[in-house]
């Protein structure tokens, strides 16, 4: 295995950074949002998402492949300042235990550097998610929203202070 972490470039990597983000949220949410919701989730509607979003993406690459990818940038509202996010951290479930993850907040924190907080949102639900946002040193910071997908689902958010 030979990843390589890089900005998402070609059409190719947008192709399969949406393929990463389609089939992440089939693997990864399958017990934790609605069935019929996951269904109606299709690649072409992450291909549309990942052209409209090409902006600080970082993706992983095994080969040719994309196989994970991050995006981050400024928190996105007033209601915190001074603080940056990761928006997004996807990995095809295959390279879960492999390091791909750690080396994309890495580098997407290195990225933010100008910001002494870092939020991250994640659905409630989502323990593996929290574990690896927790070996960082994220905490929940005990702000909730209510997502509707498909039924509602609890998004909670947590904070980074370096």
């Amino acid at each position: 295995m030979n990843i390589v972490i890089k900005k998402m470039e070609s059409d190719d990597e947008i192709r399969g950074k949406a393929y990463v983000h389609w089939k992440s949220w089939q693997e990864a949410y399958s017990s934790i949002v609605d069935q019929q919701y996951l269904d109606s989730f299709t690649l072409d509607m992450c291909e549309e998402i990942a052209y409209r979003w090409l902006d600080n993406i970082i993706i992983a690459k095994d080969g040719d492949a994309v196989v994970g990818f991050v995006g981050y940038g400024k928190y996105r509202n007033d209601e915190l300042e001074d603080t940056g996010e990761v928006y997004a951290i996807y990995i095809l479930a295959e390279y879960y235990g492999k390091g791909v993850g750690y080396r994309l907040m890495e580098t997407a924190l290195s990225r933010l550097v100008e910001y002494p907080n870092i939020a991250v949102w994640v659905l409630k639900n989502n323990q593996r998610a929290i574990r690896f946002y927790e070996r960082y040193g994220f905490r929940l910071d005990g702000r909730e929203e209510t997502l509707v997908l498909g039924s509602p689902v609890i998004e909670v958010r947590m904070l980074l202070e370096r």
